[in-house]
């Protein structure tokens, strides 16, 4: 089996580091409605809204963030999330 392409994410607000590690996806909360983001992705710079940040760790966790307004960047397999306040909320394990 081939490996999986992954993200390198990380998340910040303005007083400390959310969370940071690998993501097979990630759903920003963008001004213009909810934008998936995959591995090889188009590279990008949007300006996001308050709302939830989902990533999908590569042993498909997921780890949900309340967040408020920012912006994102997004180049190369790495994705940053910039943004004004952001808490863990929720951590789901994905069946398999």
């Amino acid at each position: 089996m081939a490996d999986k392409k992954v993200l390198q994410v990380n998340l910040v607000a303005a007083d400390h580091p959310v969370w940071s590690g690998t993501a097979t996806c990630a759903t920003i909360p963008a001004s213009e409605g909810v934008m998936g983001i995959l591995p090889d992705h188009e590279p990008l710079l949007s300006i996001i809204k308050g709302g939830t940040v989902s990533v999908v760790d590569p042993g498909g966790e997921r780890h949900s963030f309340t967040v408020a307004d920012g912006f994102i960047s997004f180049d190369s397999n790495k994705l940053t999330i910039a943004v004004e306040r952001g808490q863990d909320v929720v951590r789901t394990s994905g069946g398999s």
